[in-house]
């Protein structure tokens, strides 16, 4: 192979784009730069590792992923072929540009690849994904190699991809049936990052996060056409909270990032924004804002990973912090709003990134007029972004949070989490407590409480807080029945009653977990106590009799 520099432009006309492209490339030191046909070798062998990984057990296990796989390889196979036919015969070669690894694409992917770790640890399907979040690493690569080649002559080797595929990863992935869609969500990542470009600073740079623009783009396709469960959305969403002390390690991982990309005064003002939208919700309602924390986990994962992509959010502190507010107001409005339409709230944090990443060049524009307010100057809220002023902001942060986290509104135990309350709320008409009463049912129902399918029965038979239905209520009796809770059989004997008894052992173990693992080896006493804790008056009686 030779390196670009010695390689002549001869067959192009001068000022042609191949011509200024190479021109450009030629500036760069030669060791930095390799050029020769025989390149198309690499992302030929990251298909055909991609192509090999199809043949594991856990691709194996599922026929629509097999040929989700062997599709993706034919695609990319014959792009390959192509491509390298087209150059040979036009007389070209392709390169690779070797430049410094970029620390916000390693050291992001390694703050992922944590999450991921600590994460999958508690949760299993996490450690069954690792496969296939390899597969697509494969799969963006070689992708985002030949789209470069066909568009130009250069690829820019690095870590890039790494943190696309992710973060992607971290909020959302398909169904072993529907993974071709996976595949397909990556290549739109890929392809809104090459070709949806604006000119920012006098440079070519692409418009939105890769990961966001995907994301946000698939999420509207789902709610349009009512498919989230195709997805592992909800599941990923709902089971950050499994592992212990999620909002402290997001918080550690937080400040990684924060350091090396001075990104504090997005992630800091978000998290502020929905803390206090939270707690005056509370104060005027009676009931959380957010079912069961003050800041859903995975709402408090974009804020530090997803919306925080230095590339794609505005250059100057004034502009993060605005940008840093409107993401917060933007979750904090989109749950209702997904809420009112019936839609899955965890597209929350998704669906606003791709709208703020459209904003950056008006807010820093719109900033710039505060270049001669000097008091801001003393809040390292000064146009000109400074070290001293981002680790000044890191501290208010770390208070900030150390605060939130002292006073239970982190990892402590949340209000949200006692069913009791939520009836009691109901029972008392605050608003929307009688659906969050029934959505936390229906959830624990889903887990196999029997004592909570038969209390969704009992509503639907009575009519109380859900519009009467019969046939839909002698269903969830039946389903209790099957979890053999005692009152969920005689109800199907004879369900105008609508009997309803206290939850057995077994169904605290699943009501009592604050979105943690399930309580199964508890011992009896504590589990009654901790029910005590949760407002469960007959389990108070159990732990007085049990003294």
């Amino acid at each position: 192979m030779q390196s670009y520099s010695e390689k002549q432009t001869s067959g192009f006309p001068k000022g042609s784009t191949r011509q200024s492209n190479a021109t450009k490339i030629a500036d760069l030191p030669p060791s930095r730069v390799v050029t020769g046909n025989k390149l198309f070798i690499v992302p030929a062998v990251f298909t055909a590792v991609f192509f090999l990984l199809s043949f594991l057990p856990r691709v194996q296990q599922n026929d629509v992923l097999v040929w989700s796989f062997w599709a993706a390889v034919a695609i990319l196979g014959t792009w390959v072929l192509l491509l390298n036919f087209r150059t040979r015969k036009l007389g070209t070669a392709k390169s690779f540009v070797l430049t410094k690894p970029k620390p916000q694409h390693y050291i992001q992917a390694m703050v992922h690849l944590s999450v991921y770790t600590y994460w999958g640890w508690h949760w299993p399907p996490v450690q069954e994904h690792a496969l296939l979040l390899l597969a697509q690493l494969f799969f963006a690569y070689a992708f985002d190699m030949l789209m470069a080649w066909t568009r130009r002559d250069t690829y820019l080797l690095g870590f890039g991809p790494f943190p696309i595929i992710f973060s992607t990863n971290l909020f959302m992935w398909f169904r072993d049936d529907w993974f071709y869609l996976q595949f397909l969500m990556i290549a739109v990542g890929f392809m809104g990052k090459e070709f949806v470009r604006w000119n920012r600073d006098g440079k070519s740079t692409h418009i939105f996060n890769p990961s966001a623009f995907t994301l946000g783009l698939f999420s509207l396709v789902l709610i349009l056409t009512n498919s989230t469960s195709i997805t592992w959305g909800p599941q990923i969403a709902s089971t950050l909270s499994l592992a212990p002390g999620i909002y402290t390690y997001l918080f550690l991982g937080g400040l990684v990032v924060m350091y090396f990309f001075s990104i504090t005064l997005v992630a800091a003002s978000a998290a502020a924004v929905l803390f206090t939208l939270s707690a005056l919700y509370y104060t005027f309602t009676g009931v959380p804002y957010f079912l069961d924390s003050e800041i859903p986990t995975a709402v408090f994962l974009g804020l530090h990973l997803l919306v925080t992509d230095p590339s794609t959010s505005p250059r100057t502190p004034p502009g993060k912090l605005v940008f840093g507010i409107l993401y917060g107001l933007g979750v904090f409005a989109l749950y209702s709003i997904l809420s009112a339409f019936g839609a899955p709230t965890f597209y929350d944090k998704l669906l606003c990134v791709p709208l703020l990443n459209l904003s950056v060049q008006w807010i820093d524009r719109a900033v710039l007029g505060l270049r001669d307010k000097k008091g801001l100057e003393r809040f390292g809220l000064g146009v000109v972004p400074t070290r001293t002023a981002n680790l000044a902001h890191m501290a208010v942060w770390i208070v900030f949070f150390g605060l939130m986290t002292l006073v239970g509104k982190t990892d402590g135990r949340h209000v949200g989490d006692s069913l009791p309350y939520w009836a009691q709320a109901c029972e008392e008409g605050r608003p929307t407590a009688c659906e969050r009463l029934l959505l936390v049912e229906s959830n624990y129902c889903a887990d196999n409480s029997g004592w909570a399918c038969n209390e969704i029965g009992a509503h639907y038979m009575t009519g109380k807080i859900a519009d009467a239905d019969a046939d839909r209520a002698l269903g969830f009796f039946a389903r209790a029945c099957e979890l053999r809770f005692q009152a969920g059989c005689l109800n199907v004997l004879d369900p105008s009653n609508a009997t309803v008894a206290n939850p057995r052992p077994f169904d605290l173990r699943l009501l009592l977990r604050e979105g943690g693992q399930n309580l199964l080896e508890m011992p009896e006493p504590e589990l009654y106590q901790r029910a005590c804790e949760h407002g469960w008056n007959y389990a108070c009686n159990t732990v007085v009799s049990m003294r």
